[in-house]
């Protein structure tokens, strides 16, 4: 197949699924070319040694990938936030003609979903079938964020958004969602039924796999030879953050809480955790993804949280997978699809989100957890994500998706 792949993130940034996905189709044989743009999340700004222009091509390894111009932002600002979503349509849409043209068929990575603007076009003027593969709900967790103004500019904002989405599931060939909740809830908002698959996201294989522990990553870790829960990634407006600190603060006494990432709500988690006199809760700076996997090994627990929202009731944090693969066995303060994941495979502790004293009760039960039991849900952990969840599985089932939508070009 000739496949065009088009993705606001990608590689070098630390989103795995679009780029994993672009290797693993060009290494069965697949020609595979990316649109993308240049990296900045989740700073923000352009990374040291990029310089943002049109003509950029590059090649990683088989894949071709062309960048094209974008306002980067990745702060609390929904303006600003919305100028980098345009920014990539408009670009990515003037580019697409050309260095897409011939494709068979087109992926799209979404959010956000000006993203599918260069395969709109595309399916208009060629047929060329859509694989629209839905991380998000939008616009709920847009407008659930706390980012989107309110009144009548929200109001606009949320019908701009709400016709945006339905348009772009009219459009697909094919709508690709990483959970059974999430599938439910796209056939709600209009999606053909017969259209829905439903595929687990994946981590990076090569670099999420279960190591041993290493002293000098306790030592990033400011082990103290008691329970510690690691919490890695994104500290945002939708991870609930807060929460885990004050459940932390509740059980000072018998575990810690270490905070690896940056991002958005940093400062007022930093904050509320002086505040609250919380002095087992350590933050950590963002590390290399070549780093995580000896830090997840180093902690007897991953948390995982996210706030109580409608839009993030089908959300399966990326966070997760990296728990499993890693072997790690998770506390998971979650909503819907993800904590459902976890308590039927036993691989950890589930609570309400939103809860800082249930959570709280966690952290409690997780300290108290023998090393032996601890053992066997990381078993049951990994497991779960070779069975379902690994790379080999999530490509074999695109390649199958994308197989059969390129047959019917021009006439999907």
């Amino acid at each position: 197949m000739r496949i065009g792949l088009v993705s606001q993130w990608y590689p070098p940034e630390g989103v795995f699924i679009p780029g994993n996905l672009a290797q693993q189709l060009a290494v069965r044989g697949h020609d595979v070319r990316v649109l993308t743009t240049f990296p900045s999340y989740p700073q923000g700004s352009i990374y040291p040694g990029w310089r943002q222009r049109w003509r950029h091509v590059e090649r990683q390894g088989p894949v071709a990938v062309r960048r094209v111009p974008a306002y980067p932002s990745h702060d609390t600002s929904a303006l600003r936030r919305a100028a980098s979503h345009l920014s990539f349509g408009l670009s990515s849409g003037l580019a697409g003609l050309r260095w897409l043209a011939g494709v068979d068929v087109t992926y799209v990575y979404h959010p956000p979903p000006t993203a599918v603007t260069a395969a709109a076009l595309l399916r208009c003027a060629r047929r060329t079938p859509i694989v629209l593969h839905v991380q998000d709900m939008w616009p709920e967790s847009v407008l659930q964020s706390g980012m989107a103004p309110t009144g009548l500019a929200g109001r606009a904002m949320a019908g701009g958004l709400d016709a945006l989405i339905r348009t772009a599931y009219r459009m697909a060939s094919a709508i690709v969602v990483i959970s059974p909740a999430m599938a439910d809830m796209v056939i709600e908002r209009g999606a053909d039924p017969a259209r829905v698959r439903v595929v687990w996201n994946w981590t990076d294989d090569a670099l999420f796999r279960p190591v041993p522990v290493t002293a000098a990553a306790r030592s990033a870790l400011g082990y103290r030879g008691r329970c510690t829960v690691m919490f890695a990634g994104n500290l945002g407006p939708l991870q609930g953050v807060d929460t885990a600190i004050r459940a932390a603060a509740a059980v000072r006494d018998r575990m810690d809480l270490v905070l690896v990432g940056s991002g958005a709500e940093e400062e007022t988690a930093r904050r509320l955790a002086a505040e609250i006199g919380a002095d087992n809760v350590r933050f950590i700076a963002r590390r290399a993804p070549q780093e995580m996997a000896d830090l997840y090994a180093a902690a007897q627990w991953q948390l995982v949280c996210l706030r109580d929202l409608p839009g993030l009731r089908g959300t399966v944090p990326s966070k997760l997978q990296a728990a499993l693969a890693c072997g790690r066995p998770v506390v998971a303060a979650l909503p819907g699809a993800a904590a459902t994941v976890v308590e039927s495979a036993r691989a950890g502790l589930v609570c309400p989100p939103g809860d800082w004293g249930a959570l709280a009760q966690r952290f409690r039960s997780a300290a108290g957890t023998s090393e032996r039991e601890r053992a066997e849900m990381g078993r049951r952990a990994r497991q779960l994500y070779q069975e379902r969840m690994c790379l080999p599985v999530g490509v074999d089932q695109f390649e199958d998706i994308l197989t059969k939508l390129a047959a019917r070009k021009g006439r999907a």
